[in-house]
């Protein structure tokens, strides 16, 4: 079946899809947070939604433009780079909206589009959201996908939905402290303990700023302030929020660790 799809120029051209996926209105007025704000695609049917986040480790292949479905997703990606929230005004969604089934994330080298770095495909469900990591490359390794089902029901205003998403091969297993700025690690209890790479849970906290640092699991408590890896050391958790934290490699891969912080709601 030929559909006809339009672009944010208004400029009509033929797409071969057994669906309808039309792009955005440039018109369409910003909001904000997950349910607010427009989004880049707009299906014409049942729907889950896909966010897409670049963590590939390799200087050559690691610069990349994102299609989902054959369409434009994300141009000029860097490391911890993500889509569609860096997508420019007025599509801004922390996630996009995708049909139902398995869905088609391809990902193509900015500096030469005929070079596939990696081309996988994302089960949705509908009322589902995923995030889509790419990860490796180090060293010329492969670049493998990750893909996480999100959970972004409202938490309460008194609330905070907080994941921790552990994406740093170095690390080995971890222990994790959320705890209060400042807060002395040797008597602190690990809020994750021994989670292992590609390991992923979530927290409900309460409203508060506060200071994540991560450890070697097993780390004696004597020793932890001077085993920390990675240190955010001051993060804002608001109320009805939700925040997943992803501890990750360098750019090139191994040490300096680091973490960073996408919005989830």
């Amino acid at each position: 079946m030929t559909t006809l799809i339009r672009s944010n120029t208004g400029a009509p051209r033929m797409a071969r899809r057994p669906f309808l996926v039309t792009l955005l209105a440039a018109g369409v007025l910003a909001g904000c947070g997950t349910d607010a704000a427009p989004d880049p695609l707009v299906p014409s049917g049942p729907t889950g939604r896909v966010r897409f986040v670049n963590l590939i480790t390799d200087t050559l292949r690691g610069r990349v433009n994102a299609r989902l479905e054959g369409l434009p997703f994300g141009v000029n990606l860097t490391y911890t780079g993500s889509t569609p929230a860096s997508l420019p005004a007025p599509n801004t969604g922390i996630y996009s909206p995708i049909l139902t089934g398995e869905r088609r994330l391809e990902l193509r080298r900015t500096i030469d589009t005929n070079t596939v770095v990696l081309s996988t495909t994302v089960s949705v469900v509908e009322g589902a959201d995923y995030t889509v990591y790419a990860t490796g490359g180090t060293g010329g390794s492969a670049i493998t996908p990750f893909i996480t089902r999100d959970t972004n029901t409202v938490p309460t205003a008194t609330q905070v939905r907080v994941r921790v998403v552990h994406l740093a091969p170095t690390a080995g297993n971890v222990d994790v402290f959320v705890t209060a700025p400042g807060a002395d690690l040797t008597t602190a209890t690990p809020t994750l303990a021994n989670v292992p790479l590609r390991g992923s849970a979530y927290l409900t906290v309460a409203p508060a700023t506060v200071q994540v640092r991560v450890v070697p699991a097993g780390t004696a408590p004597a020793a932890r302030p001077g085993a920390v890896a990675i240190n955010v050391p001051s993060l804002v958790l608001p109320g009805g929020g939700a925040r997943t934290i992803v501890a990750a490699d360098n750019n090139i891969g191994g040490a300096p660790l680091r973490a960073f912080v996408l919005v989830d709601r």
